[in-house]
This record gives structure tokens, sequence and C-alpha cells, in this order.
């Protein structure tokens, strides 16, 4: 569908380009058939209703309701322009009001930024001075199609939009960022491509607020504005993008009430109602044939001036073709019927602005009297495209004004203490969580009218931090209350930037800006325009790193930020949360995950999950799923750890034994016996790092080694005590501790356990294990300590650990099996398996607790050859190596400790049928796997516990769960 509008966009790119205004669109001979043979259908009464459009709102009662219905019934107005609401509600009041009406009704809706300026659950577009703070403009014109498919969609005609204004006063309480720009060559630019776009869907497009709104500082919606500008001035600023509008076929102008002696010296008279304005100026002399409709008329600034009934004989009379949001349809028809009556105006003038209407009726389709079809509504109106298309407005048009050496986007962040400080919206809100998802991150919040006491104890508070990230919401559009920035704030503001190190991100529109004076003292500053959770999300990533910035500023601020002013940044260099669409996947078929999770959790298969899909570095999905138990108390979070089991062997010992491999401490064709001793008066003695590493080393699968520290009444004192002492210091569980030699047990119990077949594929716990004590001894530090400063910092995993009842309350972390056979409890915040139990929660084969998130960090850096965020961790031949097969002769699909995809057909692989061979990863006893498919650079993560409430529970393995959900990752690959 999206390539079919690239198609009818470009054709009318190239005719409109060619357009005058002696044309517009819907004056067709067709359509003047239709309107003649519907005007004579009409009485003198019913052809003057043609001419009121009044307000609906679909979020109020049915007494509105009986009004309007009344209104179509009794009167027959020709239109209805929806306010606020919900789409299902609008749709449903449409199909009503146009069953009801006569002559089927012209919709009408102020949707500048699309349907959610008016509605609920709708895809929310950018304000146009937002549109302008991207560099490419054609997203504008696709914004514009896919406004003009929603639109459609339900039922509407005509958007009252571009808003065509050139906002050149920062003062203006009322257009401000619904502007494109200051500058009336942009404006121009931007509103034609915005008109074109709709009026290719067969919208009205709508060029108001005419002869230009921009260069006043009173609001027409509480008294009369006063434009005192020269008529040659006007003609250079205000008037320019409407006659590029008009000469590009504008379908309908909105007038505005506005006082404006250049081109009528009448006092107080309001444009709207001034005909050397509306006929003289926009008809005559611009040539302008399309509908006019007039603002509001209950709106301060023109109702004032008359009352109703002779408000709209003196908007007639003006030129106006459409009186919208009368106050009074049924003074405004008789008023306007007596003036025919009385000869003040023609019949002959009243038909021929009636038969404009019903043309444009014709060319939107009005002819066919369509209703709205209610089925799969919202889904029709939040289309993955859609979706998508909201990423790529908002994300290019994030401005950086400031950035001193680079500062953004943040790196190293293990070496600085970051605080956080909203000022004027809720901790934790969007903005926060979002950097939280790539660093540790201090947060802190004070509403902007907050005392002066509390300012002063968080200024004082920040001198721990290394770095402040300062964030501002909750702004206004008006300069004469400063924005909606209390002067405490402000001082709050300029005091952090000039004493700390600060990244100020503004999420109000540019002017707010001009509020601080300090701004030069900031490290960097970062403008995002709008501010609601979704912009919150990306201009996290914008100062993290997920994504670049690339706007410049529509309007000029000040001296130091004209417009166009704004910096690049490098990126992304790390992950980058988007649709995925934009990683070239289908949202729909994505979504079949939903349905293998539900059924999964239908079947007690696990009472809960984590899963993340990433392509080429976005993650593209991320959800989280049911509960931590079947009891539905505490649902399942993004940041809630997960025991990975067996991933341990691939997300720890593997990174470490890569690293200590780097280092050249290790080679692997080396017997494990020369750093490991107790191997070398063992059968094992040698066998080489890759065979074990690889798992045909000939060592057994598993030893139980719990069995042997458990008498018939439960574990031996020999080994335990229920509560910890200076002897008994290693915990098992939280009632049960061992002594730290046990650790040294299991390792002489398993190099005394029996050997198998040398070469021969088995896998094995065993070799993990012994592999961990060998890595601490070369590396002299333990395997837990290395990997944190290693890579668990470095890279800000701040949910991937041993041991995570040091660190978490038991809220956050899901829990496993009820172990009923050794330690006789709920295991929670403690390892799954007993043999890391038994050495405190930290071995070579389990132990790592994690979630989605941390552990697509990790798999990322090595699906980039080691590297992250522009930090080499891994040399990309050492990744190369261990992630591929090592012994191709046989059937061993193994790489070093990681696993791969089933090389033998008659056999079930861990992975989906369409992964590559290059595939490499690992599965978890827990319920876990994570799989990364560099030919795809595809990362599937998959986190459960499935082992509650005991391990006997293998439906999600009967049931393919996890490689389902994976191969439905593999289908959602589109083909570009």
């Amino acid at each position: 569908m999206l390539q079919q509008y690239w198609v009818l966009g470009l054709f009318w790119l190239l005719s409109f380009g060619k357009a005058s205004a002696a044309g517009v669109p819907f004056e067709t001979p067709e359509a003047r058939r239709w309107a003649d043979s519907v005007l004579a259908t009409l009485s003198p009464a019913e052809r003057i209703a043609q001419m009121f459009m009044v307000s609906s709102w679909s979020n109020r009662d049915s007494v509105h309701i009986r009004e309007i219905e009344k209104l179509i019934e009794d009167w027959g107005i020709g239109g209805v322009i929806f306010f606020q609401g919900d789409p299902m509600r609008q749709a449903l009041m449409t199909n009503d009001y146009q069953q009801r009406s006569k002559v089927p009704l012209l919709i009408g809706i102020d949707g500048e930024w699309g349907l959610s300026m008016r509605l609920d659950s709708t895809v929310r577009f950018p304000r146009q001075m937002t549109l302008s703070a991207m560099k490419n403009d054609s997203l504008i014109y696709r914004m514009g199609l896919e406004i003009g498919r929603q639109l459609n969609r339900m039922g509407i005609h005509t958007n009252f939009a571009p808003d065509a204004d050139v906002n050149n006063n920062a003062q203006n309480p009322v257009i401000g960022s619904r502007s494109f720009s200051d500058d009336p060559a942009l404006v121009s630019r931007r509103a034609l491509l915005y008109q074109r776009a709709l009026q290719s869907s067969r919208i009205l497009g709508n060029g108001k607020h005419f002869p230009g709104h921009g260069d006043v500082d009173t609001d027409s919606h509480l008294a009369l504005p006063l434009l005192a500008k020269s008529r040659l001035a006007l003609d250079s600023m205000e008037l320019r993008p409407f006659r590029d509008m008009i000469n590009d076929g504008l379908a309908s102008v909105m007038v505005a009430h506005m006082s404006i002696p250049a081109l009528d010296s009448t006092p107080a008279l309001p444009s709207t109602l001034s005909k050397r304005i509306v006929t003289g100026l926009l008809q005559e002399e611009l040539g302008f044939q399309g509908l006019i409709y007039t603002d509001a008329l209950n709106m301060k600034g023109v109702a004032a001036c008359f009352r109703p009934g002779e408000l709209e004989l003196a908007a007639f009379q003006a030129g106006n073709d459409i009186f919208l949001c009368p106050e009074d349809v049924h003074k405004g028809v008789e008023t306007l019927l007596q003036a025919v009556n009385d000869s003040v105006i023609r019949q002959e003038e009243v038909d021929r602005r009636v038969r404009k209407i019903l043309m444009a009726k014709y060319w939107c389709g009005l002819s066919t009297r369509p209703l709205v079809d209610t089925t799969n509504l919202l889904g029709d109106l939040n289309t993955p495209e859609a979706l998508s298309m909201q990423f790529d407005l908002f994300s290019e048009a994030i401005t950086i004004l400031k950035n001193e050496r680079e500062l953004l986007p943040l790196r190293a962040l293990d070496s600085i203490r970051i605080a956080s400080v909203v000022i004027g919206d809720r901790k934790y809100n969007a903005f926060q969580e979002n950097l939280r998802k790539y660093a540790r991150v201090d947060v802190f919040a004070e509403d902007k009218d907050a005392p002066v006491s509390q300012f002063e104890a968080l200024f004082t508070f920040l001198k721990n931090y290394d770095l402040v990230v300062l964030s501002l919401h909750g702004t206004t559009m008006k300069a004469q209350n400063g924005y909606g920035i209390p002067e405490v704030a402000r001082k709050f503001v300029d005091s952090v930037m000039l004493n700390y190190p600060t990244v100020f991100v503004d999420f109000g529109n540019a002017y707010t800006l001009t509020r601080f004076n300090r701004l030069n003292k900031a490290k960097a500053v970062v403008l995002a325009y709008e501010d609601f959770p979704y912009v919150h999300g990306l201009a996290a990533q914008v100062v993290m790193g997920g994504l670049r910035a690339e706007g410049g500023l529509p309007v000029k601020v000040s001296e130091k930020y004209t417009r166009e002013s704004g910096l690049t940044t490098v990126g992304p260099i790390r992950l980058t949360f988007t649709t995925p669409e934009k990683a070239g996947m289908s949202s729909r078929t994505l979504s079949r995950i939903d349905t293998i999770v539900a059924e999964a959790i239908r079947a007690k298969a696990m009472p809960g999950c984590q899963v993340l899909v990433a392509r080429k570095g976005m993650v593209v999905f991320r959800k989280s799923y049911g509960y931590h138990t079947y009891d539905s108390l505490l649902a399942v979070r993004d940041d809630d750890l997960y025991d990975i089991a067996s991933i341990t062997k691939v997300a720890g010992t593997g990174l470490m034994a890569m690293k200590v491999f780097d280092q050249g401490k290790i080679d692997l064709n080396q017997p494990l016996a020369r750093y490991l001793p107790r191997l070398r008066n063992s059968g094992k003695k040698g066998l080489t790092i890759r065979e074990i590493m690889a798992h045909q080393g000939g060592l057994v699968s598993w030893i139980p080694y719990w069995k042997k520290t458990v008498s018939a009444n439960g574990p031996d004192s020999l080994y335990y005590r229920r509560t910890p002492d200076e002897r008994f210091s290693v915990r098992v569980s939280d009632s049960l501790f061992t002594f730290p030699q046990l650790a040294d047990s299991i390792l002489d119990w398993s190099v005394k356990s029996p050997a198998g077949e040398r070469g021969k594929y088995v896998y094995s716990d065993l070799g993990p294990i012994f592999l961990r004590f060998a890595l601490e001894r070369v590396a002299d530090k333990p395997i837990d300590q290395f990997l944190e400063e290693q890579f668990f910092s470095p890279l800000q995993l701040n949910n991937t650990l041993y041991k995570p009842w040091q660190n978490f309350s038991a809220d956050r972390i899901i829990p496993t099996e009820r172990d009923t056979a050794f330690r006789k409890k709920l295991v929670l915040g403690d390892v799954h398996d007993p043999a890391a139990a038994m050495q405190g929660g930290v071995s070579g084969n389990a132990g790592l607790f994690s979630n989605a998130g941390d552990l697509a960090v990790i798999f990322q850096m090595l699906l980039n050859h080691g590297s992250y965020a522009g930090r080499q961790y891994l040399k990309p031949n050492t990744v190369s190596m261990f992630t591929r097969r090592q012994f191709t002769q046989g059937n061993n699909r193994r790489g070093l400790l990681f696993d791969k995809p089933e090389i033998d057909p008659s056999k079930s692989s861990p992975c989906a049928a369409s992964a590559s061979p290059e595939t490499f990863g690992h599965q978890g006893f827990t319920g876990t796997c994570v799989w990364a498919d560099p030919k795809e650079e595809l990362l599937v993560i998959f986190l459960s516990n499935r082992v509650f409430p005991d391990a006997t529970n293998d439906k999600l393995v009967k049931m393919n769960i996890r490689t389902r959900i994976q191969q439905a990752a593999y289908d959602a690959i589109l083909d570009q």
C-alpha cells in the first residue's frame, strides 16, 4: 500500500508543480453534474444549511448526540467537525449522522498532527515545527499520505491542515509550534508537501489561518488580535505560503479572526468578516476558487462582534462559503434566508457557493454515501507502517545544539556516576526509564513549582555525581507566562548548568530555550520539541547512542542558535529500540509470538517469560508475559531477572575464555591439565581445551553431586548448616550453608569421574566446571570478579550477575523450582543448578542471572565481532573461532562452548529450521535460550522458568515453544 502511495504521490508532485490558481481539484464536469442534480432537490433553507459545519464530540453523552441529530434532520446542515473523543465512537456517530442526512455530510477534523490531535488510541505525528527540524522534507509528504489514509478510513473528508502561518513572533500564544518555521520560504515548501499528500488521498487540504496568524501576541480564541504590518511586509512574509499553495491547487482555506488595518482599515473588524480580505484579496487578487471556511465562529475574536445570525450574514457577505462551529444554526439559517428574501444577498450567489460545497463532496467520494466500516478499525489506524513512520519523523527531528568535546553519545558509562534530574514530570518517567536501559543512572524529580528549599537540597546533593542529565518537561507555548517555567525552576536549571557537567534535554518547543541564561555552560544541549513518552524514549536513545542526532532548528532562537543550527552525532553505537519495519521485519508476523506465548502459558508450560528480537543492531520486539508463578501475583517485567542456567556457559565462562585467549594466557590446543594441575594425574590429563569446550573429551554428561552430601534425613550435617557461621559461610540457599572447600570437593569428584570415549560428542557440564577453575587460575581472579570488570560493568549490564540475592529484592527475581529433593524449598534468588549452588552460586556451567535486555547487549557485541559502543572487548578472529563449528568430520555441531544448529537431519535441532549454519548461542535447563545468526544479523532471546513448579514440567520442550518463537522471527524477515 505504501508503495502505491509513493507512485501516486510522485504523480501529484509533478502535476501540482504545474498547477495554477485557475483550478481546484474538486472542480470537474462530473462533480458539477452531480452537484447540480443535488442542488435541484434542495429548498432555499436547505441550500443555506449546507454552508453550516457544526461541532461534535465523540466523548460526550447522548444529549449532545441528539442535538446534532436534530440539526441534521430538522435543518439539513452540510457538515460536522469532530473534536475530542475515540475512533470507534466517532465512526459510529459518523455513520449515524450520515444515515440521517438528506445530503451526505462533509466530515471535518482539526488534525494538524493527525487523528491523535483529537482522538485517543491513534498514532501521534509531530507538530509542524517538529517536522521542520528534520532535514528530510520527503518525510512530510509521506506523513501526509498516511494521515490521508487514516482520515479516509475514518470517513473524514477535510483536514484543517496544514498550518501555513509563518511564526515570526516568538510571543505568539496560539500558533508557535503549530507553524513550520519563521521563514516564509520554508513554511511554503513544507506546507505544499503536506497539502499535496492530503489532496492526493482525496482529502480536502486546508491552508490556515489566512492571511497569516504568526505575527500576533493575542489568542484569537480569547480576543481579536491586531496584525499591524504594512501591505509590503504582508506580501513578503504572511501571504507567501498562501500564494504558493493557491497556485498549487489548494482545495480550501480557513480565514483567521484578526484586525489587519493594512488590508481593511475598518476599526476592530475581524478579517473573517472583511470583504476586502476574503473576496478582494483571497479570491480576486490571489485567484483562489476553492472552499473558504471561517475560523470557528464561537471564538471570542469574532463572536464578540456580532450576534448569531448577524455573524453568519456578515461572514457570507465577506465571501466565506462555510461557517465553522456556529453557535446557533437556527438563527444563522433564518437570518440568511431572510436576507435572500429581502434581496440583501442573491439566491444565485448562495447557489454558487453551495454548488462548490457539493462538488467538493463529490470529489471526496460522497456521491455513493459510504459508511465507516468498524471492523478492525483500531488496527487499521495503528498499522506497523504508521508506527514506523512515527519513529522516523520524531527521531530525525531531535536536535543537538551543543556537544562539547563530542560528549554525546555518552561513552565509558562505567567510569562516570550519572544523575538524571526531571523537572516538571514524575520520577521514573519514560525518559529516565529509557536512560536506564543503557546505564546505571540514579533518578530524581522535582515539580516545576517546588519550594526553593527542595531545589536547593537537590542542587547540593548533585555534587556526588560526575554528570547530570537534566530534562525539562511540562512547558507551554505561551511566552507571556514564561512558557510555563517558573522562576525558581529556571534559576535551578541555570545553576545546575553553571556548576555541574550537564546534559540539558528540553522537551519544550524551541522558544523555551530563551528562558535560560546559562545554556553556554552546559556540556550538551538537546532539543526534543515535544513532551510525551514516545519522544522521551527517543531522546534517551540519542543521549546514550542508540540513535544519532540529525535535526536542525526550524526557527531562530538567539544570535547563537539560529535557524538550521544543529549538530550531527555519530552512531548508533549501542542497541536501537525501534519498530520491526526499520530492521526489514514484519510487525504482523512477529505478533505470532504473542499467540505462541499465550498457548504456552495456557498449557502451563511456564508461568511467564521475556522475549526479545533484534536485527541489525535494532531491538524490534521486547515483551514480558505472564507472571513469576502461577498464582498471578507478580507480573513479569522487562527488568526482572531469570536464572539463565546453561547460557552461563557462553555468557559467562565463554566470555572469560575468549578474553583470556586474547590475552595469550591459554592455548586451546594444549591439554587443560597444563592450566589445571589437578588433572595431571587423572585419565583426563591429555584432553585439550578445544576438545573439552566442544564436548568431545569423553567426559560424563553430569554428576548429581548433591546426592553425595545428603542422607535419608536430608542435607548431611557434615556438609551443611541451617544458619551461617564462621566455617559454614557459603550460601546454598537462604536456609542452607556449606563450607568453601566443598567447591574443591566438587572439582575432585569431577576429576575422578569415569572417562568416556575421547572424540565422541557427549554434552557435559563437567567441561565448563573444569574450565572455570582453570581460567581463574591463569587470570588470578575469580570468574565473577573477572566478568564484572572486563564485560558486565563496561557494558553496563546492571542486571547480569551471580548471586542476585545480594543486590536485588525478591520481587525482581523470578523463582525456579520448588526443590523437594535437595534444598526442600522454593528456589528464589539462588541458582537452580545444584552443583553451582554447592559452590556458592558461582560455577562454570551455571549461576548467572540476567534478563533479555542485558543478554541482547552481550550477543550484539559478539555479532559486532567483539565490539560495542566504540570499545573492542574481544578480537574479531576470536569471536569467529569460538562461535564456529570446531570438528567438522563427525556429528559434533558444537563451537567452543557455544551451541549450533543440528547438522544431522534425522535429529531435532535446538534452533529453528531457518537458522543459518553460522548461528550460535545456547539453551538453558530452566527454559531459556539465546540465538545469534550473523547471516541475518538476527538475535532471538527467550527466558522463562519452565521448571516451576518442578523440573519434570517438559511441556515447553514438547510444544517446541522456543524454536517456534525463533522461527517466527525468521518468518518476519521481509524480502527486501
